[in-house]
């Protein structure tokens, strides 16, 4: 029993590779501020779930992963990420006995959240332009938040992560 969840773990690492390529992968042009939040949504799936895998630790590593992946100002994918891994495992006892729509408004402010912290690392580097328009990725990966959790949900029953 032991071996399966310890070899069964390639699960939640092959998750954030996934994610981190479909935060780069090319979008049609004029959607690309709907693109979701997929670290994000994973990395909140995963530390409410298994917290005591998947942290503010995994989240910095990921964050940093991230910001060399898409040439952002090193550390500042991170900073968010950590952000949002420990507003999640301050709720998690909470959030848990939530409901799903409440889970996912609940995911909606942390990442609209997220995304200000984003913006005015932005803004303080001049990289980009201060629009609210940032906080559409927020509100896509709250509405995408039930379908993502149901189905990791059913890949970790079927591979007995714990």
């Amino acid at each position: 029993m032991v071996s399966t969840r310890s070899r069964n773990g390639w699960v939640i690492w092959l998750s954030f590779v996934i994610g981190i390529l479909l935060s780069v992968a090319p979008m049609p042009e004029g959607s690309d501020h709907l693109r979701p939040l997929w670290l994000a949504l994973l990395l909140v799936f995963w530390t409410l779930t298994l917290p005591h895998k998947v942290g503010m630790t995994t989240a910095f590593v990921l964050g940093l992963a991230s910001d060399v992946l898409c040439g952002t100002l090193l550390g500042q994918n991170a900073l968010v990420l950590t952000l949002i891994s420990f507003l999640i495992l301050s709720l998690q006892q909470r959030l848990r006995m939530f409901p799903m729509w409440q889970q996912s408004l609940v995911v909606l402010v942390i990442f609209g959240l997220a995304q200000l912290v984003q913006l005015w690392l932005s803004a303080l580097t001049g990289n980009r332009q201060p629009t609210l328009a940032l906080l559409w990725p927020a509100v896509v990966s709250a509405l995408l938040w039930p379908w993502i959790s149901y189905a990791l949900q059913g890949l970790r029953r079927r591979l007995s992560i714990h």
